[in-house]
């Protein structure tokens, strides 16, 4: 019998990314025979990192091309990088689908994220986007009450509104002061929460390789689409290595999230999600010389002390369930 599995808090990778929540068995995790507890560490700063950089290319691309066509070319070696591993590793029954609905309606879900993030991107400083991104762990602890009935306690709500507070204070919601722009990253994080619990109610029947198909099938799809209403451009030599650099780190970046949590708890990896705001003020400002205002530094340090609180009362909440459950 395979072990339960559970679906990772925040284990996704971005709002804009198909790749599903990262699962892991319930078992402990094993012993690393290299770096010892900090390999995990080591695994999740160099994941996020890659997206990161990844997001940094989008933005770059977005500069030149259309965003369908950013979205369809970097689709393809996408889909190219999951159907050659599928087939190489002997794992094309895991393409199979089970439920088409939950299916397509996550990949809906995806199609909006990922051009809501995209955008932001081309639009934003990359930092400040993704400092509005971390927004996602609070939108799913609000969005699994009225969805998933689950339970949600007093602590909990006041990290939620916390969290919500520093949202507000990236936004700028002033009428001096408000960038409707901002709104962009923010839509894209609550279609990630809804596209983490669909993915919550899917991952008892459906594989990660089918949800990663299906979803970049449609997002890939829906750039393709795009071309009889956008300018599309040749694709010059150099951003054709561009392009394909950025389907491989999104390939790297999932293995070392799932090396990641396979060596170390997940309490103890996921908060080394947030060092991407490292890695976004970095490109940003070598790349763009952007420099994040004092309402995105205090929104975002507001936000990340509440998804941490989250995780924290998360994992308290499934160390007494599982005490429950041995006794």
């Amino acid at each position: 019998m395979s072990p339960k599995k559970e679906i990772i808090a925040g284990g996704s990778i971005s709002p804009a990314s198909t790749v599903a929540p990262v699962t892991a068995p319930l078992a402990s995790p094993e012993e690393s025979p290299r770096l010892g507890w900090m390999y995990g560490a080591v695994c999740m700063t160099g994941g996020i990192g890659l997206v990161t950089l990844n997001d940094g290319i989008a933005k770059w691309l977005t500069d030149v091309y259309p965003v369908g066509q950013v979205v369809a070319l970097r689709g393809v070696l996408v889909l190219v990088l999951i159907f050659g591993f599928a087939f190489m590793t002997g794992r094309r029954s895991q393409l199979r689908v089970t439920h088409w609905r939950f299916q397509l309606t996550r990949a809906a879900i995806i199609v909006f994220s990922t051009y809501s993030f995209i955008w932001a991107l081309k639009l934003m400083a990359i930092a400040d986007a993704t400092a509005i991104a971390f927004a996602g762990p609070i939108v799913t602890a609000a969005l699994v009450v009225p969805l998933l009935g689950e339970q949600v306690g007093w602590r909990r709500w006041m990290a939620i509104l916390v969290g919500f507070c520093g949202v507000l204070i990236m936004v700028k919601p002033t009428p001096e002061t408000f960038s409707a722009v901002a709104l962009l990253p923010l839509f894209a994080t609550v279609m990630g929460s809804f596209r983490d619990i669909v993915t919550r109610k899917m991952h008892r029947t459906e594989s990660t390789l089918s949800m990663l198909a299906v979803g970049m099938s449609f997002v890939t799809l829906s750039g393709f689409a795009s071309y009889p209403f956008t300018d599309w451009q040749p694709v010059a030599v150099t951003h054709i290595l561009l392009f394909a650099v950025s389907s491989i780190f999104v390939g790297a970046a999932q293995f070392l999230m799932i090396e990641a949590f396979r060596y170390s708890e997940a309490g103890f990896v996921t908060p080394f999600k947030y060092t991407s705001m490292i890695w976004a003020v970095l490109i940003g400002f070598f790349v763009w010389g952007d420099v994040p205002d004092l309402w995105i530094l205090g929104g975002t340090a507001l936000v990340i002390s509440s998804g941490l609180y989250i995780l924290h009362r998360e994992r308290l909440r499934r160390r007494q369930a599982q005490a429950a459950s041995e006794s």
